[in-house]
């Protein structure tokens, strides 16, 4: 994988996708929402095993920043003012493969939980 590198990485016009074309072909358009609710901050994931918190109401979310961070990520703001999550490559190509794995298990998380994407309120 660290032979994998993205060659463009650009926000939609809308502000709802984030497109990560790599070196290798692959492109990914990520929506907000599932960078947002999988961000890999210490808010989402937590400081160890079973921290990890669902972030509900994230359906409408907005990217407002893309910022490079060394030459191994980028840290990502969102227009609720979530900007912790550093987004590796490594990361960014994880969540673009795996993307409607990752967002159905999202669903049966906040489902369970009684959570929805649209009500807003304290992650848990």
């Amino acid at each position: 994988m660290s032979d994998i590198w993205p060659t463009e990485i650009r926000v939609s016009k809308d502000r709802q996708r984030l497109v990560v074309s790599f070196n290798d072909g692959q492109s990914f358009h990520l929506s907000a929402e599932l960078l947002r609710v999988l961000s890999p901050s210490a808010e989402v994931q937590g400081h160890g095993p079973g921290q990890k918190v669902t972030v509900p109401g994230k359906r409408n979310i907005t990217i407002i920043s893309v910022v490079p961070t060394g030459n191994y990520a980028v840290r990502i703001g969102f227009d609720d003012m979530h900007d912790t999550g550093i987004y590796t490559w490594t990361y960014l190509r994880e969540l673009g493969e795996r993307a409607f794995e990752l967002f159905s298990a999202y669903e049966e998380e906040l489902k369970a939980k009684g959570m929805s994407r649209d009500v807003a309120e304290k992650p848990r």
